[in-house]
């Protein structure tokens, strides 16, 4: 750690502020929104590829942003990550900004794409038509053969991976993603870091404050990781949230009688008949509108896609009532290529890459076929649809060319500013444990927000009273009560 401090400061010397030029090429509004009234300013930032060589190569940073609207003093920027690891920050800014609304006035609210990820110098693995053979490939093996078939082709994955990446790989983790933040925070003029993360974007908050304490600034960390967990179990309590989730659905499917919902007059009997069909997908894969095939593991993907919102949830029952009625997979592919970064005209995005690359870069845990077999039994009984594919893919890491350090995994951040974690009760991504303990790593004057609700996260749930007590914390420095719960 002593000799990355010593590079950030020495990049921190170095550091040239961006050129802000007029966006292009980024996506529109979701449906709903409006687009920001102040527009869009996009940069790219150079930081070191390596921190402990501050003065050698540099890779890029893509950086957005909306400048504050007023009325009302500027508070500065406040930067977002929407989650991953991998996901686009400068493309997802585009899109939700208007959700951001309230913030805009009294923010520059600003994204990124983490370095490895998207408009950033990226990682770069297979070709578009490899990854649709991956995503429908079977991920829940059942024999020895597909076992073997999984095995091979993510030992390919990880080869073409090295061969493309290998210079970027050992320095996309998350504890350099942290000191880009502080690149970032020093070329937006701002004394403090004030950060919004979302999902793994807590994970990267809280290795930022634990390396840069006396700047964090407000920082609100939404469906938080527990960091203190291994793959394993972090794969484990996250398949138990989806099904979780699943019988969450499950009953609001119910409840909406046999019309809408044909697949039974209760949760259990829901989840059961969901569970046969995603099987039967195992054998027969279901035809859609598109020419491809819908496939047990591209089934999966959808219905867990869905229940990252309640929103979604119409169309999980209509892709459901399709599939099952009519022998129509469109809708659940749809849902899934959405999850796995598939553009309409075929082309994916790198999630899947820089998604692999941190995450080996962040642990040093690799899982043996051996060891998924003997975890098998516990996946199935913490979620029998989900439970299998997740403990196959425990095997993401292993082989991968890079060690992989666990130093990321420490957030202790007890001398820092007050820090707000926000946990939904009901999210199927992150467990809501993960928010409390997240909390209590933290340490110091970091303060727990619970929503009693449904869906990957709270603010984005448009729940008011979370709506209320995190912008004024952000807008006003309103720190809620300990234990402070919405909904």
């Amino acid at each position: 750690m002593k000799p990355a401090r010593a590079g950030t400061s020495a990049a921190r010397a170095a550091v040239r502020p961006p050129d802000w030029k007029r966006c292009t090429g980024l996506p529109e509004p979701l449906p709903g929104t409006e687009p920001p009234k102040s527009g869009l300013r996009c940069a790219t930032l150079k930081v070191p590829l390596d921190y402990t060589r501050p003065s050698g190569r540099t890779i890029d940073i893509a950086l957005i942003k909306v400048p504050a609207t007023g009325p009302g003093r500027r508070i500065g920027s406040l930067l977002f990550n929407f989650g991953g690891p991998g996901g686009d920050g400068v493309g997802t800014l585009a899109q939700v900004a208007g959700q951001y609304a309230e913030l805009g006035t009294r923010y520059d609210l600003v994204g990124f794409d983490p370095r490895g990820v998207g408009r950033s110098t990226p990682v770069t693995c297979v070709g578009d038509r490899l990854m649709d053979e991956i995503a429908a490939r079977d991920d829940s093996p059942d024999t020895a053969a597909e076992e073997k078939a999984y095995i091979d082709g993510r030992a390919a994955f990880v080869e073409q991976c090295a061969a493309r990446s290998g210079e970027l790989l050992p320095h996309v983790g998350t504890l350099n993603a942290a000191r880009d933040m502080e690149m970032i925070r020093i070329v937006l003029g701002d004394e403090k870091l004030r950060y919004f993360g979302i999902s793994y974007g807590t994970w990267l908050g809280g290795a930022y404050a634990h390396q840069f304490p006396d700047r964090v600034g407000r920082a609100v960390l939404d469906a938080a990781v527990d960091t203190g967990l291994g793959g394993a179990d972090l794969a484990l309590q996250q398949a138990a949230a989806f099904e979780r989730a699943l019988h969450g659905f499950a009953a609001a499917c119910a409840r909406l009688g046999t019309k809408h919902c044909p697949f039974g007059t209760d949760a259990p009997s829901v989840v059961a008949s969901i569970k046969r069909l995603l099987e039967d997908l195992d054998q027969d894969p279901l035809p859609t509108s598109g020419g491809r095939r819908l496939t047990q593991s591209l089934g999966t993907t959808g219905v867990a896609a869905a229940l990252y919102s309640r929103d979604a949830w119409p169309y999980l029952a209509q892709g459901l009532a399709d599939a099952a009625k009519r022998r129509d997979g469109s809708l659940l592919l749809m849902l899934a290529d959405v999850q796995n970064g598939r553009e309409e005209d075929g082309t994916y995005s790198n999630l899947s890459a820089a998604n692999t690359a941190i995450t080996c870069a962040d642990g040093t845990g690799r899982y043996t076929g051996a060891d998924v077999r003997r975890l098998l039994p516990r996946f199935r009984d913490a979620s029998p649809v989900f439970g299998t594919s997740m403990a196959w893919s425990l095997l993401q890491c292993t082989g991968w060319p890079v060690k992989g350090e666990d130093a990321a995994r420490e957030v202790s951040a007890p001398s820092a500013a007050p820090i707000l974690v926000v946990g939904n009760t009901g999210d199927p991504a992150t467990p809501y444990a993960w928010a409390p303990a997240l909390t209590r790593e933290l340490g110091g004057r970091a303060t727990l927000l619970t929503l009693r609700g449904e869906g990957h996260g709270a603010y984005d749930t448009g729940d008011p009273c979370v709506r209320k007590t995190v912008d004024a914390y952000l807008l006003h420095g309103v720190v809620p009560a300990t234990d402070a719960t919405c909904g």
